[in-house]
């Protein structure tokens, strides 16, 4: 039998703000913060204490609805979640269930099997959890509470269940942390847990309408172990079905040794938390002519910015996405096009995706804090346009203007490093060059024409590298052609 992967997919995104949700305690990097460091009474659940909305976190929420093309509540409502976990000391999660602040979404993928749309059920704010370590095994087991992150603020956006591949589900996953680094609510740190992916994986036959068993996969934190995930239950799913085995509903985590997944619990359904308003804050209210406002101030998606991308500078798909998820590498490519808008688009993406990315990687540098500008860039590849240097030269160079932050055209002049175009002194590096390897000539001369760009790299070392590679190439050629 064929069966047909249904998928839905919460993701959790806690927000760019300076203090939690419902208090004043300050947002701190889990990595590097003392545990239980940043903590009070209201985040710690102590009775008798009373909630705060954090507002920039509201805002913050709006804004990535907007961008999600969501329907904005002007009203929401928060409600307790009841649950018993040692990482969430009140014994219930301030959330939104009924009335969230945005609903029904869209957004638009671009897969390898063409256009994807994706509904987004809903947006909506809640408090982030503590979070438990777990240490020791047998009888010397214990966990550990750190509850610096309970009480972070967060936002849940959760899709219908329209995705059928992992790939699919990928691709949503990289889109929305683009999505809310552009926006600057969050860092988009999957390594650090601040965004934090949840599928939901279902099989059926080919056909019936009929959702089969769901499983979700807890807290992934990497593309790439998200895509595993999804494809080994998937797997697991369709092997129990033919073996006439149920599909148990339950929530499972991954084990990155072992590549699989593990049962973690039963799987709750929305009745077992006993929803109910939350009774200490009051209905969130905000005005149609604010949310007009912060909806026409949002910046282009990345997805439109990839639409652009594809339509004005004739990329690929996968071309124009590697620059726009990133929103400085994005703007320093549209930037070195500015400078000097004769260069060709190809030659551009080649060196913004290639030498600048690999530069700036030994740097641990990123373009936002680039030490070599945009029009430093475009003014380097002028001179190679122009014939002034070649690409090889040109690479050295741009990694001296880097650490030297000389322009082009002053380390071209100090290092005399115009290129070579005197075809009489191209003739006699090339002829040096055959004359010192008879045996790769014969090599050559015998069918073996590989060796030619062995020939070509001696003869280029005879010009210091700064010959025209065009005429040194079809000279080489004349020569060993023509014996």
């Amino acid at each position: 039998m064929n069966y047909e992967p249904v998928i839905g997919l919460e993701i959790h995104v806690e927000m760019l703000t300076e203090s939690k949700m419902f208090c004043s305690c300050p947002v701190v990097d889990l990595t590097s913060a003392p545990p239980n460091s940043a903590v009070c009474p209201v985040c710690a659940g102590h009775p008798g204490t009373l909630p705060v909305p954090n507002v920039k976190a509201i805002e913050y929420g709006y804004m990535v609805a907007a961008a999600l093309s969501c329907e904005l509540a002007t009203t929401s409502i928060f409600s307790r979640k009841n649950y018993f976990y040692p990482d969430l000391p009140k014994g219930y999660q301030i959330t939104q269930y009924d009335h969230p602040i945005g609903q029904h979404g869209k957004i638009t993928l671009f897969t390898s099997q063409g256009e994807r749309h994706i509904r987004i059920r809903r947006v909506h704010l809640e408090e982030d959890t503590g979070k438990l370590t777990h240490a020791g095994s047998g009888k010397e087991s214990h966990s550990l509470v750190d509850l610096n992150r309970s009480g972070v603020p967060l936002l849940e956006i959760v899709t219908e269940p329209d995705f059928h591949s992992a790939e699919e589900v990928r691709v949503y996953a990289e889109y929305l942390r683009a999505l809310v680094r552009y926006l600057g609510v969050n860092s988009g740190d999957l390594e650090k847990g601040v965004m934090r992916i949840e599928p939901n994986i279902s099989v059926r036959p080919v056909g019936d309408p009929k959702l089969g068993t769901k499983v979700e996969i807890k807290n992934l934190n990497s593309f790439r172990i998200l895509e595993k995930g999804v494809d080994f239950e998937i797997q697991r799913h369709i092997q129990l079905l033919e073996n006439g085995q149920p599909v148990l509903q339950e929530t499972v985590g991954w084990d990155d040794t072992k590549q699989a997944t593990y049962s973690q619990r039963s799987k709750e359904d929305a009745h077992d938390y006993r929803y109910f308003p939350e009774p200490d804050l009051p209905p969130i209210t905000v005005d149609e002519a604010w949310l007009q406002e912060l909806s026409a101030g949002l910046p282009e998606s990345p997805w439109k910015k990839a639409e652009r991308f594809m339509a004005t500078y004739k990329l690929q798909t996968q071309e124009a996405w590697q620059l726009v998820s990133d929103l400085a590498s994005a703007n320093f490519f549209e930037a070195v096009l500015a400078c000097s808008p004769f260069l060709p688009v190809r030659t551009v993406f080649s060196w913004v995706t290639g030498e600048m990315v690999a530069l700036l990687g030994a740097q641990e540098k990123w373009f936002g804090d680039s030490p070599v500008s945009a029009q430093s860039l475009a003014n380097l590849l002028d001179l190679v346009a122009k014939g002034d240097i070649n690409q090889n030269t040109a690479k050295s160079i741009l990694v001296e203007m880097a650490q030297s932050g000389k322009p082009a055209e002053q380390i071209v002049k100090d290092k005399n490093l115009v290129q070579v175009s005197d075809t009489v002194l191209i003739t006699t590096f090339v002829r040096d060059a055959v004359v010192e390897n008879p045996e790769e000539v014969a090599s050559y001369r015998a069918g073996k024409t590989t060796v030619i760009n062995f020939l070509f790299g001696q003869a280029m070392k005879k010009a210091s590298g700064k010959a025209n590679p065009q005429l040194m190439r079809a000279e080489l050629e004349r020569q060993l052609n023509n014996g």
